[in-house]
């Protein structure tokens, strides 16, 4: 199985066109979004090409292929124009013999976890700072953001193959891995 996993849109036309331009050379089996998708929030600047409606027009163009949660910015009004849902606070799945538990960030994330079991994986968007951590009875992993990242980051996505989690920007160039 291949999983492409990408946060923080925050409604920027131009880099989610990236994003999907990446997805379709990246052919996933499918694309997790970990939130915030159409609004930039009052801690965030304006994203390039902020425009949250042709967001929602892209998105709702790939809507079979997605999986959500629900990041800080998003609200319900949001599921109302999307075709697909947005609104689970977390999601929880099996990769490579790991658990994986995907949530937006803003309330459980790295300095917070939920309750994790060894070896679990937890997955958070929210501070669109990349990062790989081990923490001993579980491993932190955040995509970083699409839009607006932050800590001289670059826009990027996460893919997870049957052989290794790569870090890679938007033009597909790998920049951090962790290999099985």
């Amino acid at each position: 199985m291949k999983l492409m996993i990408a946060s923080d849109l925050h409604g920027s036309a131009r880099w989610t066109a990236a994003l999907l331009e990446a997805y379709r050379a990246e052919a996933p089996d499918q694309l997790l979004l970990l939130g915030d998708l159409l609004y930039h929030g009052p801690r965030n600047d304006l994203p390039d090409e902020y425009d949250p409606r042709a967001v929602l027009a892209m998105l709702n163009g790939v809507a079979d292929d997605l999986l959500c949660v629900r990041g800080n910015c998003d609200a319900e009004v949001d599921q109302m124009v999307l075709d697909f849902p947005i609104l689970a606070d977390y999601a929880v799945f099996w990769w490579a013999g790991r658990r994986i538990y995907a949530t937006h960030g803003h309330h459980f994330g790295e300095e917070n976890p939920p309750k994790l079991r060894q070896g679990d994986i937890l997955l958070c968007g929210h501070t669109h700072v990349p990062r790989c951590a081990d923490h001993g009875t579980f491993t932190y992993w955040n995509p970083g953001s699409v839009s607006i990242p932050k800590e001289a980051s670059c826009r990027g996505y996460l893919l997870l193959d049957d052989t290794a989690a790569r870090w890679k920007a938007l033009d597909g160039s790998v920049w951090m891995e962790h290999r099985l």
